[in-house]
């Protein structure tokens, strides 16, 4: 069970209004619940959604954020659900969902805080703040700035204020070393808290992990079983790339395999005034996906890995397509008594 993150204020309670929102995906494989009194909605068709951008499912549901780009790295908007074949461990899955717009999402800016990032700190926060400018007002974010340990610099969960994350992000004190894992591994039990049907974490950080309790691999599962979207960005120095060279391959390595399994990036720009752009980037590759969701074939709640992969049928004249979505998920398992 991973620690709550730590914070430097107090955190206010959530309002109770909260409990009564619709009960939403918010797992990889999530049981259904039935919307609180009073005055429930019309039911919904299974695999439809709300004006509320909320997913309403009456039976377990995976969910894939997933992007298309063609040849040029460009979104490509005019896909069917017949330009779609999902695959779970090499079966064929029939797509029930299909929707392509830009839904908000709960998100966590979790930044590299240590010693060697006291130089970077300043551009890296303004670039952070154009990733938040670039999304969606809806949005709902919260920051965290690690070193060996991690804090929550907000005064409530989540905020959508640009002046208050900009305060958040100004809660500068470098030094230590970097607990990286650990940070993540608290950040994806903070979006739990979340009210929106997608997730996602910006990581930057300058290193690798070297203070954590967790291990790396057990940072992949934590981030697999979340649902989360993850994106990496590695800030290297010209120190780093000349006397560091194992460190960095060390880094690029592992933050490129946590962000492939969870279907988003990992950047590693060749300069720090790149890191606005590769933000920005970032921003409109969230805004710039479509969403599939499938009722499994297998209905074994063991809490096994099951793979996941997304093939396209492109149409006529649109050239070589890529597709990226997350690599699979954890099966819900049955507790005693199910």
């Amino acid at each position: 069970m991973p620690a709550p993150v730590t914070t430097r204020p107090a955190i206010k309670s959530r309002p109770a209004d909260f409990l009564l929102l619709l009960a939403l995906l918010a797992s990889p494989c999530a049981r259904a619940q039935q919307p609180l009194p009073p005055s429930p909605p019309p039911p919904l068709t299974p695999g439809t959604q709300n004006q509320n951008h909320k997913i309403v499912n009456v039976v377990d549901l995976v969910v894939l954020h997933t992007t298309v780009l063609n040849e040029k790295g460009e979104f490509v908007p005019s896909l069917k659900v017949d330009n779609f074949r999902v695959f779970e461990d090499k079966i064929e899955q029939k797509v029930s969902v299909f929707t392509k717009e830009d839904i908000p999402v709960t998100m966590g800016l979790v930044i590299d805080n240590s010693g060697s990032m006291k130089e970077k700190r300043p551009q890296v926060n303004e670039a952070a703040l154009s990733f938040v400018r670039t999304s969606n007002k809806q949005d709902e974010v919260f920051v965290v700035n690690f070193n060996d340990e991690y804090y929550l610099d907000l005064d409530e969960d989540f905020t959508s204020d640009p002046q208050e994350l900009h305060e958040a992000l100004e809660k500068i004190d470098t030094r230590g070393s970097t607990a990286l894992y650990d940070a993540i591994i608290g950040s994806l039990d903070h979006l739990k808290k979340g009210h929106k049907d997608k997730r996602v974490l910006l990581v930057i950080t300058d290193g690798d992990d070297d203070a954590s309790r967790k291990t790396f691999d057990y940072t992949v599962k934590a981030a697999v079983e979340s649902n989360a979207v993850i994106y990496a960005v590695g800030v290297f120095s010209d120190d780093d790339r000349k006397n560091s060279k194992k460190m960095i391959r060390k880094s690029k390595k592992d933050l490129t395999t946590l962000a492939e399994a969870t279907g988003g990036l990992a950047f590693f720009p060749d300069k720090l005034a790149d890191v606005d752009p590769v933000c920005t980037q970032i921003a409109k590759d969230i805004r710039n996906q479509y969403t599939l969701g499938y009722y499994p074939t297998n209905t074994a709640r063991d809490g096994t890995f099951r793979s996941v992969k997304v093939e396209l049928i492109p149409p006529k004249g649109e050239g070589k397509l890529t597709v990226r979505t997350r690599t699979g998920y954890y099966a819900t398992k049955s507790s005693q008594g199910d």
